[in-house]
């Protein structure tokens, strides 16, 4: 069986790029074809991609494609087009809602589309970026966008079978798409997370939050209500030019930024913390969350999205229930008062380890190479 992966691109790690990574263990002979890969803007993470068949688009020698990612997805259907995937039996999208990777030439191939979620800006969830304050930005935005949610539809048509990475995308898939899709929720690195726990708890007193540092994470939330109750705040990872540089704007006092950390000082920051703070608008499974469990370290969480479907509310953490400081802070106070099994904690997260997930995908592609499509 001759397996391809289809990615975005590669440009930065978080919780998709995890799952093209387990993905890629599970077929390690499998090419990936992506728009661009960037490997100095990984990080700590850039040896994980290093030894990969990598085949990128003509995208990867334009000038300061970097800095293009955004307005190249105007691009991205044709480019996706453009790869020859003759000879292949399966192809798997990972799909992050950025581009339009279902848009292949996938000759005789079955197509199965792991949906992160349908893209974001396309379908009124809330994005990274603010182009609709600009009122001129807002009207050409507009129109764009009704172009490319004919081109994302049209282009769902072309998968044979959809995976979804958590009840709360599978729902978006059958409303925007009018697809079924099978949910197969994303890996966690338990093993990585048991080793971790195997050190002692240092005695340390502080909150964390970070990851992706995007606009709908709302960190500048978190940061807020911590300085307001004036508890100790930790926040880690990589944001965009500007809001990165917002966000420390912010901090002060008992709240320190640590920047973008390898696998072993995350687990650290997660496991000697007293909460993970998770503010996430219309959060589509929220992996974070989960690490934050794997390592026994309860999780404060709004009430939106997928994060729903891996908190235990008042048993692994709490949710709080309207996006603002004062909700947050009421719920850090009732936290504070209360006590949490760090045991309940790591078993939830058990439900939710990478070799499930290789498993349940592996399953699933062999069972759809004996069916005939789902169209």
């Amino acid at each position: 069986m001759k397996v391809a992966l289809v990615h975005d691109y590669i440009k930065e790690y978080g919780g998709a790029e995890r799952v093209l990574e387990a993905l890629h263990e599970l077929y390690p002979n499998a090419p990936v074809f992506t728009s661009v890969y960037l490997p100095k803007f990984l990080g700590p993470h850039a040896e994980r991609f290093k030894d990969w068949d990598i085949r990128t688009s003509s995208l990867q020698h334009l000038p300061f494609i970097d800095k293009l990612i955004s307005p190249t997805r105007l691009l991205s259907a044709n480019l996706f087009k453009r790869f020859d995937l003759s000879g292949f039996d399966v192809v798997i999208v990972s799909a992050t809602g950025a581009y339009f990777p279902n848009a292949l030439s996938k000759k005789s191939a079955k197509q199965i589309c792991y949906c992160h979620t349908p893209p974001r800006y396309l379908y009124g969830y809330a994005t990274a970026r603010e182009w609709k304050k600009n009122k001129l930005l807002n009207v050409v935005g507009e129109l764009v966008n009704h172009f490319l949610r004919m081109v994302d539809v049209e282009v769902s048509r072309q998968v044979d079978y959809y995976i979804a990475n958590s009840q709360e995308v599978a729902g978006r898939i059958e409303k925007f798409y009018r697809r079924d899709s099978t949910v197969i929720y994303p890996p966690i690195d338990v093993e990585q997370a048991k080793s971790s726990t195997q050190s002692d708890k240092k005695s340390v007193d502080y909150y964390v939050a970070g990851g992706r540092l995007a606009r709908p994470k709302h960190i500048d939330l978190i940061i807020k209500a911590c300085q307001e109750l004036k508890v100790p705040l930790k926040v880690f990872g990589k944001g965009f030019a500007g809001h990165e540089e917002e966000l420390q704007a912010l901090a002060k006092g008992k709240t320190e930024f640590v920047g973008e950390v390898s696998d072993e000082e995350k687990w650290e920051l997660l496991k000697n913390a007293k909460a993970y703070l998770f503010a996430s608008e219309d959060e589509d499974f929220g992996i974070l969350p989960v690490e934050a469990m794997a390592v026994g370290t309860p999780v404060i969480a709004y009430k939106s999205g997928g994060v729903q479907e891996t908190v235990i509310d008042g048993k692994t953490g709490l949710f709080f229930e309207e996006l603002t400081i004062e909700s947050l802070m009421k719920a850090i106070k009732q936290f504070e008062k209360l006590k949490f099994d760090s045991k309940e904690s790591i078993k939830q997260a058990g439900k939710f380890g990478k070799e499930r997930f290789q498993k349940e995908i592996k399953a699933f592609v062999e069972k759809v190479l004996q069916e005939k499509p789902q169209k």
